[in-house]
């Protein structure tokens, strides 16, 4: 009897023993197969902002799956020593080709002027700076209040001469502040525009008076505007109302067409004719009393 329960046991511990090392031997199998699917990926260990040349320091090696490996990832930080971000990378984020300019870029400013475009800095105060909201990625319009060279126009005249214009710097900082909700007021501001652009504007700023207008990120329309002088200042304007913030033009309510003016005229209308029907046919009977005869209407 000692014997038979002797048999159980053994073979119950030889049957759990051949589970587990099953077991275990498939766990070591998934985890070679997982670690040679793994790829080292370079990642920022502090935020490096727009325009600084990468230090191999800056970085450090992480493994990443194979199928979670970003595009243009690198592997070894020593690739990236000297190449300058045109984006700010965040801490612990993967440092890829998208977000550098190219090899052998300058830092700073220069790096993130795409090729085609320039920088060009105009002066600034609390007014045409929006109060020193204007931060760099910003869009803004500029409108020049300038005098016409025409000798019958005598008035000034206003004009958005340039739209969807982006701002590379407000002042010497390139890169956005963490809460841009705190104003930075500041001399200068540099835009970024093409040759022909930058030529109206060297022109706008010595002939007249420049004025920045904010507008949204998202909205990168073209406005087409005939400019206004003061004869058309004062004939005034519609009260319009106000778009819910960061709606869309679809979403904006519509403004109705201002009505024409119509001078009051005193119209004496004919009294209308009365149109008279004919009288409809009454019935008659004719009735024979004796020797007379009479015919009898009915209504």
């Amino acid at each position: 009897m000692r014997n038979k329960r002797f048999f159980i046991v053994l073979a119950g511990a030889l049957l759990f023993g051949l589970l587990a090392a099953v077991s275990v031997s498939r766990y070591l199998s998934s985890a070679q197969a997982y670690t040679k699917n793994l790829n080292r990926v370079a990642v920022a260990k502090v935020a490096i902002p727009v325009g600084t040349k990468i230090i191999p320091e800056q970085l450090t090696v992480v493994q990443f799956p194979g199928e979670s490996t970003p595009d243009g990832a690198f592997d070894d930080p020593q690739k990236l020593a000297g190449r300058v971000a045109i984006m700010n990378i965040a801490a612990r984020e993967p440092v890829i080709e998208s977000r550098l300019a190219p090899i052998g870029t300058a830092g700073g400013l220069s790096a993130v002027i795409p090729e085609g475009y320039r920088a060009m800095t105009v002066k600034v105060d609390d007014v045409v700076g929006i109060s020193g909201f204007i931060m760099p990625g910003t869009l803004v319009d500029i409108v020049v209040v300038i005098q016409p060279s025409d000798t019958a126009q005598q008035d000034p005249i206003s004009k958005i001469v340039l739209q969807n214009i982006k701002v590379l710097a407000n002042g010497q900082n390139i890169d956005q502040p963490e809460d841009q909700r705190e104003a930075n007021s500041v001399k200068a501001v540099t835009l970024l525009v093409t040759p022909e652009q930058a030529e109206k504007l060297a022109l706008a700023s010595s002939e007249g008076k420049l004025q920045l207008v904010m507008r949204n990120s998202t909205d990168q329309g073209d406005e087409e505007t005939k400019g206004i002088n003061k004869r058309a200042l004062l004939d005034g304007d519609r009260a319009k109302p106000q778009p819910e913030p960061g709606s869309l033009k679809s979403e904006q309510p519509k403004l109705e067409p201002k009505p024409r003016r119509v001078r009051a005229h005193t119209v004496v209308n004919p009294a209308p004719a009365v149109s008279q029907s004919p009288e409809k046919p009454r019935a008659s009977v004719e009735m024979i009393e004796g020797a007379k005869k009479r015919s009898v209407d009915f209504p």
